[in-house]
């Protein structure tokens, strides 16, 4: 997700945590992270609304002085459907640990070459 640099500040220090979007469809998914600048955005819910739901409470919360200020940003190319976002913001020392594929511990299976300045537990075989 993007945000106008006026908004990026507030969203980092967690004053920010929801947007309104005018799209086709979702761009993007609950639990998935985004890139934002050194941090990421998680993204804790997507729940369609309409525009009796924007109120000027809703407006002030996403960062805008009102509901006109939104409706400037919130569409993105030909959307119509509106979209309230949740989300927090994930500092860069707060990222998630990569996980690591694991081979198969049945017998057979193919050997899995390690990666570059990782070792291979040895294998496993069934008794």
């Amino acid at each position: 997700m993007v945000f106008t640099k006026r908004l990026r500040d507030g969203v980092r220090r967690g004053e920010i945590t929801c947007s309104v979007r005018i799209w086709m469809g979702p761009r993007v998914k609950v639990g998935q992270r985004y890139p934002m600048e050194e941090g990421e955005i998680e993204i804790d819910s997507i729940t369609p609304i309409g525009f009796p739901d924007i109120t000027p409470q809703l407006a002030r919360e996403s960062g805008f002085f009102g509901v006109i200020d939104l409706l400037k940003v919130a569409k993105h190319g030909k959307g119509e459907n509106i979209y309230l976002v949740r989300f927090h913001y994930v500092p860069p020392h707060a990222k998630r640990p990569k996980l690591r594929k694991l081979a198969s511990a049945v017998d057979g299976a193919p050997d899995v070459p390690a990666r570059k300045g990782q070792r291979r537990a040895p294998p496993i075989h069934a008794k």
